[in-house]
């Protein structure tokens, strides 16, 4: 018998692409993410190749691995693909130490994040 078959998570003219424990916060992939969304992909990616963020060529990688997915897996025009979403989640944080005066400790956080990128085929216009 078996468990059925979960239904798709995205529709057909939509790929999507993540990017798993990315070593930044995210407040800062998040203002990358922010300046892609809603953009052409080619757009985005020039966005991205030119940005003076550190974080941009992590978030431009998991951008061309979603437009890989749709060209290899879906069988989209990657000429008509935009960033459809592009979020980023806290995935966790490593917590260091550091010794201060008079026997005390100073914390210091190295926050992961997640980075979900879709994009998604624009209609046909007629």
């Amino acid at each position: 018998m078996g468990k059925k078959a979960a239904p798709r998570r995205f529709a057909d003219n939509e790929a999507i692409a993540y990017g798993k424990m990315i070593r930044t916060s995210t407040q800062k992939i998040n203002l990358v993410a922010e300046s892609i969304r809603g953009k052409s992909c080619e757009s985005a990616l020039n966005d991205l190749t030119f940005s003076t963020r550190r974080i941009a060529v992590e978030v431009k990688k998991v951008l061309q691995s979603a437009i890989a997915n749709a060209e290899n897996n879906q069988q989209l025009d990657i000429d008509r693909l935009y960033v459809a979403e592009a979020s980023a989640g806290r995935a966790f944080v490593m917590k260091r130490w550091r010794p201060r005066a008079r026997g005390r400790t100073g914390k210091i956080l190295k926050p992961f994040s997640n980075l979900t990128i879709v994009v998604r085929e624009r209609e046909e216009t007629a």
